[in-house]
């Protein structure tokens, strides 16, 4: 890890927002694609001067980090997102961390304990469903024939979880049309969600955010191509 100049960073993030700029207008001229930057991998420097470019939302993989990060740029109004796995004794941690938005809730069972601490801590969170829609043993996620049903599920039994739509991760693969499936896949579960008001879509890092952006997407996650 290093600290990147500012000028540097500058020209990373103007190609990451021409590329989103690119793919988005293939969709449509009135889509709008959020861009999260994964600060797990640089330093609490880089992600001052990238909030100086103009950038406001960051994501953390791991509770301890998001603490860390969150703290050391407190003075900063920065929007944090959880985007990894969240062990259940973690969760506490969380809750009182009020991220914006836990995109990674991945079972059934982590709701309904996530849901039982927040009543506890009378608090909410917003959160994604991952969905791992490539069905990869490597993956957490719920299955994407089940995802309707999860969703629903969570709705109508977490009364303290605010459901804001889906994530997921690209296929593991070099094969683009597998990757393509994968987020085709998410979208449809998402455009079936959006009468039960779901409005995220998250889906696309660095190494496919372009794809994902054209299968739909409206909440990118972009480290490394930002930080090289």
């Amino acid at each position: 890890m290093a600290i990147l100049d500012k000028e540097h960073l500058r020209s990373n993030l103007d190609e990451v927002i021409w590329n989103i700029e690119q793919a988005r207008i293939t969709v449509s001229e009135h889509h709008i694609v959020k861009l999260v930057t994964v600060a797990k991998y640089t330093e609490v420097e880089n992600i001052a001067t990238l909030y100086e470019l103009g950038q406001r939302a960051f994501g953390e993989n791991q509770v301890q980090q998001l603490r860390e990060r969150m703290e050391a740029l407190d003075a900063l109004p920065l929007e944090w997102h959880m985007i990894g796995s969240l062990q259940k004794n973690k969760i506490n941690n969380l809750i009182d961390l009020r991220p914006s938005l836990m995109q990674s809730l991945d079972s059934i069972e982590l709701a309904t304990e996530l849901n039982k601490k927040l009543l506890v801590k009378e608090s909410t969170m917003n959160c994604l469903l991952q969905i791992n829609a490539a069905n990869e043993e490597s993956k957490s996620g719920v299955s994407s024939e089940e995802a309707i049903d999860i969703y629903h599920q969570i709705k109508n039994t977490c009364s303290q979880i605010n459901l804001k739509g889906v994530m997921t991760i690209g296929a593991h693969t070099e094969d683009t049309k597998l990757i393509q499936q994968s987020f085709e896949t998410t979208h449809s579960i998402y455009e079936k969600l959006q009468k039960d008001g779901a409005t995220v879509c998250s889906m696309g890092m660095s190494s496919d955010y372009e794809l994902a952006i054209k299968c739909g997407s409206n909440l990118i996650r972009v480290g490394s191509a930002l930080f090289k």
